[in-house]
């Protein structure tokens, strides 16, 4: 699809999204049932910019065990929101929707029914690249990295092997773009090799008590079965609060673009933002997006407004158009904007 074409069908996707509220209620259709699924995302727009990116540590120690999954008998600290009734229109067959500053679960579905999450599963592999620190490291992009996207259809950063990037600009190339490339250069860096950083991701899951979340890629690519890959919209909301501690992390996934120039040892890259929220969404500061034709349209995704930051899940929204995920995540947001938050107890 053409930029200008696209830029006027995701605003208006976007546009005619309202906030309704009907009857509450958190839905769970069981955990232990797995959907089929997978990875990769269309292009969101964009233009050429290059942007200085962070490289400062967490706010806290990334090793440090994160807090168990919220879930809607979680209690947390300070003030509450009033949930009433329940965003409409959602047709994701897994979604959750959180207070991140509380970690107040406020309304969702399935929330442990394991699912495939696609490229999803990008943000683990940022998370294990992110606790290894050192993303000055200049990293030689492999030919088998072109091989790999080839071989299972994954989306391309279109990286040219040879090339010396560093660690963040990989981290760029894997999140804006949706890079399997990206993921794949990466993990036989950082494992080294596929499958000791797989053999990471799913020890840093167990860490973190993902309980219901299981890795065989890198990138959410589906195989060696449509299934393998998956996690539940609990286990991500919490995956999502621990990547978006990282300054680095965060100052990625709110661009809608990034330009690196041509360098020492490198060509120029154009990357846009998948992520439809981005730029259209007021207040949408990420996450990543995700699709194949089993997961459906999946999202990971983060918003700010009024001094209330609301973070989120989408797994399986049905394929409507480019923009079915974006628009499950607007409806969503929408309702938990609307709510009022509790008064304080005297």
């Amino acid at each position: 699809m053409r930029l200008t074409a696209r830029i006027v069908a995701v605003t208006a996707a976007l546009a005619v999204i309202g906030g309704g509220i009907t009857a509450w209620a958190v839905t769970d259709t069981g955990s232990g049932a797995r959907a089929p699924g997978g990875s990769t995302a269309a292009l969101a727009p964009g233009s050429p910019q290059r942007t200085a990116q962070s490289t400062a540590e967490p706010t806290a120690e990334p090793t440090a065990r994160p807090s168990p999954s919220p879930s809607p008998s979680h209690s947390p600290a300070g003030p509450l929101i009033e949930v009433t009734g329940a965003p409409r229109g959602v047709k994701a067959k897994g979604a959750i929707l959180a207070d991140a500053a509380t970690g107040q679960v406020l309304w969702g579905r399935g929330l442990n029914t394991e699912r495939p999450m696609a490229s999803v599963t990008k943000v683990m592999t940022a998370l294990v690249v992110l606790e290894s620190g050192n993303l000055d490291r200049e990293i030689r992009v492999p030919k088998a990295a072109f091989t790999y996207v080839w071989k299972y259809g994954g989306e391309s950063a279109a990286l040219r092997p040879g090339d010396e990037l560093t660690a963040q600009e990989l981290l760029e190339a894997l999140l804006l773009p949706s890079g399997a490339d990206a993921a794949y250069t990466l993990a036989n860096a950082y494992g080294p090799g596929l499958p000791a950083f797989i053999a990471r991701l799913n020890a840093t899951a167990t860490r973190m008590g993902l309980t219901h979340t299981h890795f065989t890629s890198p990138d959410g690519l589906p195989y060696p079965t449509e299934t393998s890959t998956y996690s539940t919209p609990s286990d991500l909301l919490t995956l999502g609060l621990a990547a978006m501690r990282f300054p680095a992390f965060r100052s990625i996934v709110d661009q809608r673009f990034y330009h690196l120039p041509k360098g020492r040892g490198h060509h120029q890259y154009w990357w846009d933002n998948t992520n439809e929220l981005i730029g259209y969404y007021p207040g949408a500061v990420g996450i990543k997006t995700g699709y194949t034709d089993d997961a459906g349209h999946c999202l990971l995704f983060e918003a700010v407004r009024n001094g209330r930051t609301l973070i989120g899940v989408v797994l399986d929204s049905p394929a409507s158009g480019a923009a079915a995920g974006a628009q499950d995540a607007a409806r969503m947001l929408n309702w938990g904007f609307s709510l009022k938050q509790a008064e304080p107890e005297p």
